[in-house]
């Protein structure tokens, strides 16, 4: 098999899970295997309908917060009152402590934080990066621990092999993930030229030391140097991980889904396929050795970032029980590979793809398509694909002439001097947060948007005077109304049978407020923000910004409960039990309104709901 499509070691083979009970919420998305799941089950189909609000917790500012809560000991951990870290009573959402780190700390990992105890319990901590200095607090009561690091700090801008200095960006707001004593933790380099390489740490959880680097450009004599130019690693950034780690905790095996190399949109200065660029890394956890690979986009040119967790999942295929994990792309597709040897559970193509006709440019002359399952996203925008929502005819034509005028060949037209259609977007398909498992049932849910974009590349004006380099004047593509040019549903959720390779059903998920209120229903809210949870009750909460929370019939997708708030709903809910009741916590933004124009802001907060007092439900 081609090298560049996957690379094989053979693990020991284990038969049994990996072991997550799935009970508790004490890390991003729930668990380290980042399934967006919980084995809870007191709120059902049956009883859905009686949930109710239990508390609220105020952010207490104006800020647009997008946090996943954490639950430990009775204690629920979230991101409030100008970037602090608060600690709530989880059952009461009364305030119990406040850490707030330097004042000028705009930067933070605002999506969710870490936590880690010893196994004798009496080192609990909390772990989270401001302004790129990874920092650890004590999880009881707030407090530095200024052991950690140098005076209770790591700087994340230094051990990259380069000046700090000339890093604007390290720092990715997504949180790393624990495993055993160690914090494997990614990045958010910027997206132009000369950024940080996207080196993949693993930080001691008591000291803050480096305990391993892996390389994702690699250096010479690591696997992978010659698919770029020679010492390629000394000068081009990204392929780092922004997003989400996933990891197999029996196996010790962190699966981590790569970036693009930057620059995002012109690849002259790093001929070739650019390992480990958009790929779905398999490392040993312990050690950072990399067991297998696969690479999703060659010499990425269109910024299809790997943007979600790598789902851990059980399936059925072809009479065997699989350990399997499935990576979800900004292009719409689902790639499911065996979790120990990467092997693909179904045919892969590579495709040819058209040529670039940029200076310099070399583009990749194919790239992979996986055979199953289908897309969950458009994959095309055409003028058959305008939207009966845009504001006039004349901004239709306009829309129209451009669409006619620009290249438009598919998912990997190279961008160009002149317009260049990009569909689903690199802004599109899945992102952050936004899938979820039953990891015993092998199914696999999806929220997706459809975002179309136009580049279009231009000369770089502040590249050196020797320097031939293009920046893009891209951009997602928007009527005057704030709304997509491209007709409805802007955004969908999809349920895929991993067992079948099959999609089971697919909704439009939300409204538009402004189209609903005119009685236009099912066009999916635009540019939700929500990942979603799924139950061992049969359910599926998610949220969008159409200020509704909804709880959806894994089955069906059928809505069962909706409840509508004050608050655009953002980040992903988490799932928690405290004294026998079964809890559900959003987090609500204090942004509301679709364009700038109508943009308003409101009191963000914290909602959580739970079934009313003495109606506990099946257990």
């Amino acid at each position: 098999m081609n090298r560049l499509l996957c690379a094989f070691a053979v693990l020991p083979l284990f038969c049994c899970l990996y072991g997550q009970d799935h009970t508790t919420w004490s890390d991003y998305g729930g668990a380290a295997d980042s399934a967006q799941y919980s084995a809870l089950r007191q709120i059902d189909r049956s009883n859905v309908n009686r949930l109710e609000v239990a508390w609220i917790y105020p952010t207490g500012d104006g800020r647009r917060y997008l946090f996943n809560p954490i639950v430990v000991d009775g204690l629920m951990y979230v991101l409030a009152r100008n970037n602090s870290i608060v600690a709530l009573d989880a059952s009461t959402g009364k305030e119990v402590w406040v850490y707030t780190p330097d004042p000028a700390a705009n930067i933070i990992t605002n999506r969710g934080i870490n936590y880690w105890e010893s196994k004798d319990r009496a080192d609990r901590r909390l772990l989270f990066a401001a302004n790129h200095f990874l920092q650890a607090i004590d999880a009881r009561t707030g407090k530095p621990i200024p052991s950690f690091g140098k005076a209770g700090r790591v700087d994340l801008k230094e051990g990259l092999g380069r000046d700090p200095s000339t890093f604007t960006l390290v720092q990715s707001t997504t949180p790393g993930r624990v495993f055993e004593d160690l914090l494997i933790l990614g990045s958010a380099t910027n997206e132009g030229y000369r950024s940080a390489p996207g080196d993949i740490r693993a930080f001691d959880v008591r000291t803050g030391k480096v305990v391993w680097t892996f390389h994702t450009i690699p250096h010479p004599g690591e696997f992978g140097y010659d698919t770029w130019p020679k010492d390629a690693w000394k000068t081009v950034g990204g392929v780092n991980v922004w997003s989400e780690f996933s990891v197999d905790q029996k196996r010790g095996i962190v699966y981590a889904p790569t970036a693009s190399p930057k620059y995002n949109f012109y690849g002259a200065d790093r001929k070739g396929a650019n390992l480990f660029g958009d790929c779905l890394l398999a490392l040993d956890a312990r050690t950072g050795k990399r067991l297998w690979h696969f690479q999703m986009v060659h010499h990425d040119i269109w910024d299809y970032d790997a943007p979600t967790a790598p789902k851990l999942v059980t399936v059925r295929h072809d009479g065997k029980t699989i350990d399997a994990v499935a990576q979800v792309s900004k292009q719409g597709f689902v790639w499911v590979f065996d979790r120990v040897t990467g092997k693909p559970l179904w045919p892969i193509e590579e495709r040819p793809v058209p040529r670039s006709d940029m200076p310099g440019e070399e583009a990749w002359p194919t790239q992979p398509f996986p055979l199953k399952p289908p897309p969950f996203a458009r994959q095309k925008f055409t003028v058959e694909d305008l939207s009966p929502y845009i504001g006039s005819p004349e901004e239709r034509a306009r829309f129209r002439d451009q669409i006619l005028s620009a290249r438009n060949e598919g998912l990997f037209t190279p961008p160009g001097l002149r317009d260049t259609i990009e569909m689903p977007g690199n802004n599109g398909g899945a992102n952050w947060g936004g899938t979820a498992v039953d990891p015993a049932k092998g199914t696999l849910f999806v929220v997706s948007k459809d975002l179309p974009a136009i580049l279009k590349l231009v000369p770089d004006r502040s590249a050196p005077a020797d320097t031939v380099r293009y920046t893009s004047g891209f951009g997602l593509v928007t009527a005057s109304n704030g709304l997509s040019p491209i007709g409805p549903p802007w955004s969908s959720l999809t349920a895929y049978d991993l067992n079948e390779g099959t999609i089971k059903w697919k909704i439009p998920l939300g409204d538009v407020p402004e189209l609903a209120a005119k009685g236009v229903k099912d066009t999916g809210s635009h540019y939700p923000k929500v990942g979603p949870v799924v139950t061992a009750g049969g359910l599926i909460f998610t949220g969008t910004r159409d200020r509704k929370v909804r709880a959806l019939d894994v089955e069906t997708g059928r809505a069962l409960w909706e409840k509508e708030v004050d608050m655009a709903l953002e980040g992903m809910p988490a799932v928690y039990e405290i004294g026998g009741r079964e809890y559900i916590v959003f987090c609500a933004s204090a942004q509301v309104g679709l364009t700038p124009a109508t943009q308003v802001r409101v009191a963000g907060g914290y909602v959580a709901f739970a079934l009313k007092s003495g109606l506990g439900g099946k257990k």
